[in-house]
Order: C-alpha cells, then structure tokens, then sequence
C-alpha cells in the first residue's frame, strides 16, 4: 500500500486499483486491448464524512466498486480512483 499526500474531502474515499489480470483461469494471456478495467482496489485515504453520516470504510480496506465508478488520477506515477463512498460496493 501506498502513502499519498491526499486528503479527500466529506465522504470521498481513494482507492487504489488492483492490477488487471494478466491471464485466464484456463492460463491463457490476455493482451492489453482485452484487458478489462479492474473493479476492486485496496483503501488508501478516506475523508470526514458528512455530518451525522460517518464513513464505514476504512484505509486498508480491499474494496468492490462499480465498473464505472469514480474519477481517475495520477499521484507520483500511480493510478488512484477517487469516488464517493456511495459507489463503493462491498468491503472484502
């Protein structure tokens, strides 16, 4: 996990990424245009939360999001999504 110098705000999380799966169960390799975007990510910063709603995840956490969920950026040369806590799905 990575430390970042961000710092979401209300009941923003940012997560990131697990790395795309480089092949198939049955060990074939899947090239980079059939790649598909991953929808799980580990916790790396979490904001306040808005008032009388706490946030129920936390840093760490490995997460399950919605395919389209969340905005991507780039801290450092990492990939992050940061995304409402709404979007996010299930704690794993």
């Amino acid at each position: 996990m990575s430390n970042v110098n961000i710092k979401p705000l209300a009941d923003r999380v940012l997560v990131q990424p697990a790395a795309a799966e480089e092949k198939t169960a049955s060990g074939l390799y899947i090239p980079d245009t059939a790649k598909e975007k991953p929808q799980k990510g580990v916790v790396v910063a979490v904001g306040n939360g808005k008032k009388d709603e706490p946030l129920t995840v936390k840093v760490g956490d490995n997460v399950l999001y919605g395919k389209y969920s969340g905005t991507e950026l780039s801290v450092e040369g990492n990939d992050y999504l940061i995304m409402r806590e709404s979007d996010i799905f299930a704690v794993l």
